[in-house]
């Protein structure tokens, strides 16, 4: 039975967050302003059937691509929010879903780490993805399950302050977030990154 993990629209790339795609990411390469989809179901071997249906359906580009034993996660993108509205319901009606049908994402851990230290920040440094965490900065760490959720927080978090995208975990086991900045853009980014998951609907694990 196909388990629809994660269903994530997000109506507008950040500069930060696209270039985090751009980077780390396989496919057609995203820009800034362009809306996106991220699906992850398991098992992971059927997310191949959710590209064809999406890439048949409309305009949209495929930037990532993940096919392991447990999950599979696709992302695509276009200019056209409309493109990649009608893909993601092609998405949904080759699972015989709903957007409601997708399971409701959980909050595994929220911390904010003031003022970091100069050898912590250097460890964190050595596996990110994204930008550099420097001393002295706040660093805001966010864990959810499942992990596709994580991109819907990394986004929110960059739209609603000045901070920087540190890292960013999208698929696994876990999602996982790495943010840094001032202790009050920190603080902001954090409720607007608990707040977009939160308030999505879905079915309890």
């Amino acid at each position: 039975m196909v388990e629809l993990r994660a269903y994530v629209y997000l109506d507008r790339l950040q500069p930060q967050f696209a270039a985090y795609l751009g980077a780390n990411a396989r496919g057609y390469l995203p820009v800034v302003g362009m809306a996106s989809i991220l699906v992850e179901i398991a098992p992971g071997v059927l997310i191949n059937q959710l590209a064809d249906a999406a890439l048949k359906a409309a305009n949209v580009r495929p930037g990532l691509m993940v096919v392991e034993r447990h999950f599979g996660v696709l992302e695509f993108h276009s200019k056209a929010q409309a493109e990649v509205k009608h893909a993601g319901h092609a998405v949904l009606t080759s699972l015989g879903m709903k957007i409601e049908d997708r399971a409701k994402p959980q909050l595994l851990s929220s911390q904010i780490i003031h003022k970091v230290n100069d050898y912590h920040a250097q460890m964190v440094n050595v596996s990110r993805l994204c930008s550099m965490l420097l001393p002295g900065q706040d660093l805001y760490i966010l864990e959810v399950q499942p992990a596709g959720y994580i991109t819907l927080a990394a986004n929110e978090a960059e739209k609603n302050s000045p901070i920087t995208l540190v890292d960013c975990r999208s698929f696994g086991a876990v999602g996982r977030l790495y943010i840094s900045g001032k202790e009050s853009d920190v603080a902001r980014a954090a409720q607007a990154a608990e707040t977009s998951i939160l308030s999505l609907a879905g079915k309890e694990s």
